[in-house]
C-alpha cells in the first residue's frame, strides 16, 4: 500500500534568490544551483523553520504526490521556471491507494487542506500588472553594470549611512519593473573560502529609468556594521564595474490601471519599491491624483531616506505620513499608530475595491501593521484577516519585509 506524501516546494517564479531559506534550514534540506533554490524531499522534515524568514512567500509551496518515491527530483525542480500544478490524477490515484477513510476525508484531501494552511497564502501579482522577466542573469551568467552615480540620502549628521547607487547596463537588456529586486555579488570569498552569495536589493527607480528613456535602475542601501555587501555597496565610486544577478519577483508589481489606489506602509529603505511606485505613477498621471497614501517609518528625520524629495511630491500625488520614534522630547510613534489616527482613511480604503496594499520593511514592523489593520477592519464592521485574504487572491495585498 502507498501513501500520499506532501512535498514542500518552492516557486521558482516568485522566488527572489535571497538563500535566507536555505541558510535558516537545520536539515540542509534547501540547496541552490545558478537559477533556482529547491528543497530535497529525502531531508526534509517539514520542521517549517523555513517559513516565516522568507520575504515573498515562495517557500510557502506544497504539492501531494502518491508516495515518497513519487517526490519531484532535484533535477525536475532545477529546470522550473514556473511550479506544476497539483496533478488532479495524481491526487485520485494516491487517494485510491491510501488506504482507509477517516470520517468519509480522504488521504489526499486531508493532505492537501494541511498543505495549504501555510504561514498566509500564495502571492499573486495584481491583475493589471505587466508581465515581468525573471532570472534573466544568474550566479554563473551575471550582467556588469557601471555606477553611475552614488548618493548619500541620509543627513551628515545621521548615524545611519544610506545610499541612493545608480548602475547603468552598458546597452545590455535588464527589463526590470516597479517592485523587483536584483541580486549584487560583492567580490571575494565568504569564510568557507566561497564567493560571496548574492545580496538581494529592491529596484528604487521606474522601469524606464531615473530620467525617462535612460532604462538604468537605481537601488537603496543602507550601510549595515559589519555588512560585507552593503559596505561595498556604498563605497563604490562612478564607474567602478558591479555583478549584478536579477530581475526577480513577479508579485511586488505596480498595477498599470491609472484609476488604482495604492496604500503604501514602509520603513528605511523598504521605501525603494515605494519611490519606483511613486516615480512611475508620477509620469503616466501627470497632475492628476495619485490616489497613493503613503506611512513611512524611521527614527528621526535625518535618517529617513529621501526626506527630502519626499517633500517635494505634490499631496495631490502622494498623501504623505512621515512617523519618527526618537524624536526629542516627544513620545515614539510608529507607521501602526499613525495608521490608527487616520483610520477614517484607512478603513475607507479597505473598502474600495481598487485599493492596492503594499507592505515592505523589516519584519518586526508586521504584527504592529497587521493589528492595526485588524483594529481598523473592525471599525467598520469587517474581519480583517477574511478581508486580507480576499485581497491577496486578487492581487491587492502585498508584503516583503526581511
Amino acid at each position: 500500500m502507498t501513501v500520499p506524501f506532501k512535498q514542500h516546494l518552492i516557486d521558482p517564479e516568485i522566488c527572489i534568490r535571497c538563500y535566507t531559506c536555505e541558510m535558516t534550514c537545520p536539515e540542509e534540506a534547501i540547496e541552490h544551483d545558478d537559477n533556482n533554490v529547491v528543497v530535497d524531499a529525502s531531508k526534509c522534515n517539514f520542521c517549517m523553520d523555513c517559513i516565516p524568514v522568507c520575504p515573498t512567500g515562495s517557500i510557502d509551496e506544497w504539492r501531494v504526490v502518491a508516495s515518497k518515491d513519487d517526490a519531484y527530483a532535484l533535477d525536475d525542480q532545477y529546470r522550473w521556471d514556473e511550479l506544476p500544478e497539483q496533478g488532479e490524477s495524481v491526487a485520485s490515484e494516491a487517494g485510491e491507494k491510501g488506504g482507509e477513510q477517516t470520517d468519509d476525508i480522504d488521504p489526499v484531501t486531508a493532505l492537501l487542506a494541511e498543505a495549504h494552511k501555510g504561514a498566509g497564502g500564495k502571492a499573486t501579482p495584481p491583475a493589471t500588472s505587466a508581465k515581468p522577466t525573471i532570472n534573466l542573469y544568474n550566479l554563473g551568467h551575471p550582467i556588469e553594470a557601471v555606477v553611475q552615480g552614488n548618493y548619500r540620502i541620509t543627513t551628515e549628521a545621521s548615524a545611519v549611512d544610506t545610499r541612493h547607487v545608480i548602475l547603468e547596463f552598458q546597452g545590455k537588456p535588464f527589463p526590470v519593473l516597479e517592485g523587483q529586486s536584483v541580486g549584487i555579488i560583492a567580490p571575494g570569498t565568504d569564510a568557507d573560502g566561497k564567493p560571496h552569495l548574492p545580496r538581494l536589493y529592491s529596484v528604487s527607480s521606474p522601469r524606464d529609468g531615473e530620467r525617462p528613456g535612460y532604462y538604468n535602475v537605481s537601488l537603496t542601501v543602507k550601510r549595515e556594521d559589519k555588512g560585507v555587501c552593503s559596505n561595498y555597496i556604498c563605497d563604490l565610486k562612478k564607474g567602478d564595474k558591479v555583478h549584478v544577478t536579477g530581475p526577480f519577483g513577479a508579485t511586488f508589481l505596480l498595477p498599470s490601471d491609472p484609476e488604482a489606489r495604492l496604500l503604501m506602509i514602509c520603513t528605511g529603505t523598504g521605501s525603494a519599491p515605494m519611490r519606483a511606485f511613486t516615480m512611475a505613477r508620477q509620469r503616466t498621471v501627470g497632475k492628476k491624483s495619485g490616489g497613493m497614501v503613503m506611512f513611512f517609518g524611521a527614527r528621526a528625520p535625518d535618517s529617513l531616506p529621501y526626506f527630502g524629495p519626499l517633500n517635494k511630491v505634490p499631496s495631490s500625488l502622494l498623501q504623505k505620513h512621515l512617523v519618527f520614534s526618537r524624536m526629542p522630547g516627544q513620545d515614539k510613534e510608529y507607521v501602526q499608530d499613525r495608521m490608527r489616527v487616520e483610520e477614517d482613511l484607512v478603513a475607507e480604503m479597505l473598502q474600495d475595491p481598487k485599493t492596492h496594499i503594499y507592505i515592505c520593511g523589516m519584519k518586526e514592523m508586521e504584527d504592529g501593521v497587521e493589528l492595526a489593520f485588524t483594529n481598523i477592519a473592525e471599525s467598520v464592521g469587517e474581519q480583517w484577516q477574511a478581508l486580507r485574504d480576499v485581497m491577496r487572491e486578487e492581487g491587492r495585498f502585498h508584503v516583503e519585509t526581511y
